[in-house]
């Protein structure tokens, strides 16, 4: 079978012909000749419509999909139109190509499909190109879909940042964590309000106006937008970074307390205790929980936090919101007497988001942002495969093409 005969099998575009294949001078590649079948009116590239031909370009070369090893690329000489329409003499458009790219539309889905899979370096490698290439592919396939997407009712989003360099510099992250979609909706520089504010103005005000859940930690920037843009939407405050600050603030008793046995010249009880006080009772392994246990004879402000940290748990045993305000502000009133300052900080913050965290429970504990830690730890993992992306930009389009499920170009066949 030709290598002819398999282009127009899976490649083949109405008005063009394959004309002949042969090799290189160098036996490295196959060059493929296309010319514009005879009849055939170009089309403008302005207005998408058949014009009156000018001149002839010099020849161009676009790259295929590589065959057996060999890279392939198709000749053709551009011819230029005069559209009486557009009132320009324009390049015409071809079907393969987009614009001054040097890539085929096939070969740019065929490398992102794979850059998903690999990080962009090792799809570089795998077929031989360059990884300039590999984001130009990505690039149009995100760009692709991005004007192409729809977005349709939207029920529950989720917010969150992640750190993406050092310097403190974050990204923001809007998801839609429906219970039958879940996918990245938008990313943003910074996690200010004016870069969340940015999601708001994609959307629209409509779509906006019909979300029924937010779920968002206790940024106040997140906050205060949530409230101008989203007042009818029920606000949840994520679960999973209320226990995480708990646990910060019982590691920094710990470590306090840990320093001042240490200049008393006490024994050192708290030594090695970190992670015994950190992890859940059920997750500790025979032997530390006979250390724990140990512990928890002593009279210390760790101790008392520990309890304190692990009677918050009930928090979210219950189902009526009304029975979790009730539990929620007795806790509060017993930190309030503990003496334990950093347990005091806490204490006040939650009654200060007290609403805000029983819409979880208003919300019959369907929605929570753990599918927001889930997403995030994804988005991580694409930052690692590539350990980390020199610009913002670069960034953006992987983590869209990761997890933004984007439609993507049509292709005239299926390529593995």
């Amino acid at each position: 079978m030709e290598l002819i005969t398999i282009l127009n099998r899976c490649h083949r575009f109405r008005g063009f012909v394959y004309q002949h294949a042969h090799f290189s001078a160098d036996k490295k590649s196959i060059e493929v000749a296309v010319r514009p079948r005879k009849g055939s009116a170009a089309v403008c590239s302005r207005c998408h419509l058949p014009a009156p031909g000018y001149d002839q370009l010099a020849e161009r070369r676009s790259e295929f999909i590589p065959l057996w090893g060999f890279l392939v690329f198709l000749l053709y000489t551009m011819r230029r139109v005069n559209c009486r329409r557009c009132g320009i003499v324009a390049v015409e458009e071809v079907p393969w190509g987009d614009g001054k790219r040097t890539l085929t539309k096939a070969y740019m889905l065929f490398l992102a499909r794979w850059a998903r899979r690999l990080s962009w370096k090792e799809t570089a490698e795998a077929f031989r190109t360059s990884w300039d290439k590999v984001f130009d592919a990505v690039e149009h396939v995100v760009t692709f879909g991005l004007e192409h997407r729809v977005l349709g009712q939207i029920d529950a989003v989720g917010v969150d940042e992640i750190q993406y360099a050092k310097g403190h510099k974050y990204l923001t992250l809007v998801y839609q964590i429906d219970l039958d979609v879940t996918c990245l909706l938008w990313v943003g520089r910074e996690r200010t309000i004016e870069s969340f504010r940015g999601f708001f103005t994609v959307i629209g005000d409509e779509l906006a106006s019909k979300i029924v859940f937010v779920c968002s930690d206790m940024w106040e920037p997140y906050l205060k937008v949530v409230r101008e843009k989203c007042s009818d939407a029920l606000h949840i405050l994520d679960r999973f970074h209320i226990v995480a600050k708990m646990n910060k603030v019982l590691d920094e008793v710990r470590a306090g307390e840990s320093r001042r046995i240490a200049s008393e010249g006490g024994v050192p009880v708290l030594k090695k205790s970190r992670w015994l006080l950190l992890k859940r009772e059920e997750n500790l392994k025979t032997e530390q929980r006979f250390r724990l246990r140990d512990l928890l004879r002593y009279n210390l402000k760790t101790v008392r936090a520990y309890l304190l940290k692990e009677a918050f748990q009930q928090l979210w045993d219950y189902n009526s919101p009304a029975w979790a305000e009730k539990f929620l502000d007795d806790w509060c009133r017993q930190v309030m007497r503990s003496r334990i300052e950093p347990m005091k900080k806490i204490a006040r913050s939650l009654r200060q988001h007290r609403e805000l965290i029983l819409n979880y429970f208003r919300a019959q504990k369907l929605l929570s942002s753990g599918v927001v830690e889930g997403l995030n730890n994804k988005a991580k993992v694409t930052m690692r495969k590539s350990y980390g992306f020199r610009t913002f930009r670069c960034l953006e389009l992987a983590l869209y093409h990761s997890l933004g499920k984007l439609p993507e170009p049509e292709s005239t066949h299926e390529f593995f």
